[in-house]
């Protein structure tokens, strides 16, 4: 019955988007025309731009990393925290729901706030990456410490471990592989992110993106978007690689 229910409800929801939303279809006949244009102007790729376009990469390839290490620093903290079998109702029931704020909040919006906050440049895109990967590392960790086998943990408990050796030898070898499998992924996420936090000004290769498709210099976009297109194909690879490895 609950099943039934929901697929009403999810059918109820795309009809009422479809009849009440303005999506213009009528539009859609001349947008080939103009996307054939738009592409025709793309090609070939202006490759004179590669050395400058590598180093917003390398840019962006930072943002990621230092968002991604920063927000593991905190999420380690907030997932204990947020950890049901580790700590009391009164704790882990506030931090999850300011991790849930935090989750809730769009990044493009937190990298408009940090440039705000310290200027245009890489640093307001570390934070924001920071700030919004945390909501969701944190979280993370929280559900792979609850989800160990409590066994060794009472085995270490009535030895007279501590807490933090009840997590070191009880919780962390059970949730190990689950902590390096979310972590990878979200750094992956941090990146495909990261390309676009240079359209608001906080660093990476997004600020090149609007710039040459503003000034209608669709080649040197194309060579952006080509060299985007590898660097998310490696960091795919990258991941495939590592959740194999971690599995």
């Amino acid at each position: 019955m609950s099943r039934t229910v929901t697929w009403l409800v999810l059918a109820a929801a795309i009809l009422w988007s479809l009849g009440s939303a303005d999506m213009g279809l009528e539009k859609l006949p001349g947008a080939k025309a103009r996307l054939g244009e738009f592409f025709g102007r793309m090609l070939p790729p202006d490759m004179s731009i590669w050395p400058e376009v590598l180093q917003g990469l390398a840019e962006t390839l930072r943002i990621a990393i230092l968002g991604t290490f920063f927000a593991v620093l905190f999420s380690v903290v907030l997932g204990i925290l947020a950890a049901e079998t580790l700590v009391p109702p009164a704790i882990w029931r506030p931090v999850r729901s300011l991790l849930a704020i935090v989750r809730a909040i769009p990044l493009i919006l937190v990298a408009m706030l940090m440039v705000g906050a310290v200027g245009l440049g890489p640093l307001p895109g570390i934070l924001a990456v920071t700030f919004h990967a945390t909501g969701m590392l944190a979280k993370f960790y929280a559900e792979a410490i609850d989800t160990v086998s409590p066994e060794p943990v009472k085995a270490l408990e009535s030895a007279g471990a501590n807490r933090l050796q009840q997590l070191r030898w009880g919780i962390w070898p059970q949730m190990a592989p689950l902590v390096l499998r979310d972590t990878v992924f979200r750094f992956e996420l941090n990146l495909r992110e990261s390309l676009i936090l240079g359209v608001v000004g906080a660093g990476g290769i997004g600020l090149y993106i609007q710039t040459y498709v503003r000034s209608f210099q669709y080649d040197k976009a194309a060579t952006v978007t080509l060299a985007i297109i590898i660097l998310v194909l490696l960091s795919e690879a990258v991941n495939t690689a590592l959740q194999k490895r971690f599995s």
